[in-house]
């Protein structure tokens, strides 16, 4: 572990003087591309009629827990919502405020932060991450110490040694395990690490230049392009791999004295959308009515037999789960013209838009015997606060200059009638870079650019009176409601512009 990480890992340090047997094992799952309208049980409540994509494992999950209906990703897209979800701060305080498009890129995560699997890990936890992880990390070149800054995009073979992921992975962040990919499966690169070092998909894999011409199937190369790849990848067989690491690593914490901490992000239901014939005899492909829908089943699956192991484990009823998505649902056509929305229908836009479809998120947290099954809440909710709450259950102590957006939600979680929620955020969006004032039913959409350098008010809803931001409801031209534009607009800049935290410290 090179100096800098092992710095990160001293500013994070927690002062914990013993660890609790009462401290509750966690599961923090997060899809990739899933919506409010994902979730069967809210299909279910809008229309009447049974999910035209089942999802009986998170309905379940849905009904022995706590339902929040004002839950928001951090971003509209997956890379910068996991920075800001995984250190606790707004986007705007990183390097990369849009995200870090890149396997080689520095990670955006620096000296002084903490993450969520260093709050638990100095807690005393045994710590995991599985999944999807796209914020970076450091690699040599081929045949020395220096460290690669290529793209992973390219036409050609690359000069990296991609047998060993050097620093910036999860095995430096916090993480006792990992199993990770790099960028999901729309990469490049196309390839899984194991603690850090390559884990080949099969006996025959090496290393190659991944493209349509060497792939198993020209169907796994992305949107994204050819670029350093597993010879034996196969985008089909992802979740299943995941699902399998994610069961081995709850039997073996299961067994060990301390508490543990599983972060699990899916990769799903990002594209391609790769859905397997069948899961454990259950016809998968082609039961929904797009791919798209058939990998809401599959990520349904997957959070099945996180479930599954912790009920064989027999420690089910002593774990907290956390589950949500990086961003708003997905544009589907095929599947809405049947009538399945993956914005759940109550709101406008999708993955990537600054309307509410691009960051409502489903959040839901199970908690046997604390939190009552069916419950519901309507609190201002966002995805950086996970930190926080994470914090506060394991009992770890953060600096004052560490996740400074995270406000916990963890009273309202034990029950505490005089929680008092967040009642502003800032968000961002996506591909056209509009930035989000959120303060209590309001909410001002600006129109910024990549050096968040312009701040230009384009929108303002009162979401009380038009949920669906139409835009007749648009009230940024209205004379009446010219001071309320003035006004959020300069707080949001004097926001942006202070250093310090945006909620108090704990």
């Amino acid at each position: 572990m090179k100096i800098i990480t092992v710095l990160l890992c001293l500013f994070s340090l927690a002062l914990v003087p013993f660890v609790s047997a009462a401290q509750p094992n966690i599961v923090f799952i997060m899809a990739d591309d899933f919506g409010l309208g994902d979730v069967g049980r809210q299909y279910e409540e809008r229309t009447g009629q049974a999910a035209l994509a089942p999802t009986p494992t998170l309905d379940a999950l849905a009904n022995e827990g706590l339902w929040f209906s004002d839950a928001h990703s951090p971003t509209a897209l997956c890379s910068p919502s996991r920075y800001a979800v995984m250190t606790g701060n707004y986007n705007y305080r990183s390097y990369a405020p849009w995200g870090v498009w890149g396997t080689f890129r520095p990670t955006a995560i620096a000296v002084g932060d903490t993450t969520l699997g260093l709050v638990a890990q100095n807690a005393g936890y045994n710590t995991g991450f599985i999944g999807k992880w796209h914020l970076g990390g450091d690699f040599y070149k081929k045949g020395t110490t220096e460290i690669f800054r290529g793209k992973d995009r390219t036409g050609k073979p690359l000069d990296v040694d991609l047998t060993k992921w050097v620093d910036f992975g999860p095995q430096d962040l916090g993480f006792d395990y990992d199993y990770t990919l790099p960028t999901g499966i729309q990469g490049p690169i196309y390839m899984a690490f194991e603690d850090g070092i390559w884990s080949p998909f099969s006996p025959d894999s090496e290393i190659i230049h991944y493209d349509e011409r060497t792939a198993k199937d020209p169907f796994f190369i992305s949107d994204k392009g050819a670029g350093p790849g597993d010879s034996e990848w196969d985008t089909y067989k992802i979740n299943e791999i995941l699902a399998e690491k994610a069961a081995g690593f709850i039997e073996r914490s299961a067994s060990q004295a301390e508490p543990f901490f599983l972060c699990y992000w899916s990769p799903t239901v990002h594209v391609p959308h790769a859905p397997p014939v069948e899961l454990d005899g259950k016809p998968i492909r082609g039961s929904t009515p797009s791919h798209h829908t058939d990998m809401n089943r599959v990520f349904d699956w997957e959070v099945e037999k996180i479930v599954t192991a912790l009920k064989a484990a027999n420690v089910y009823d002593d774990t907290i789960i956390i589950l949500t998505s990086d961003n708003g649902g997905l544009w589907d056509p095929v599947a809405e013209k049947v009538g399945h929305l993956s914005n759940g229908g109550i709101v406008r836009g999708t993955k990537n838009h600054p309307w509410e479809g691009g960051h409502l998120v489903p959040l839901i947290v199970t908690w046997p015997g604390v939190i009552p099954a069916n419950s519901r809440s309507d609190v201002l909710i966002n995805g950086t606060d996970i930190l926080a709450t994470l914090a506060d259950i394991v009992g770890g102590s953060l600096l004052e200059s560490q996740a400074k957006d995270s406000y916990s939600f963890y009273p309202l979680l034990k029950g505490d009638t005089s929680f008092q929620a967040r009642d502003e955020v800032l968000l961002q969006a996506g591909a056209q870079c509009e930035l989000v004032l959120r303060q209590g039913d309001w909410k001002l959409v600006m129109q910024s650019d990549w050096e968040l350098s312009k701040m230009e008010p384009i929108a303002l809803f009162n979401l009380a009176n038009n949920p669906k931001e139409a835009d007749q409801g648009n009230l940024i031209h209205n004379p009446e409601y010219a001071s309320k534009v003035a006004a959020m607009h300069a707080h949001y800049i004097k926001v942006r512009n202070n250093p310090n935290r945006t909620v108090a410290f704990p």
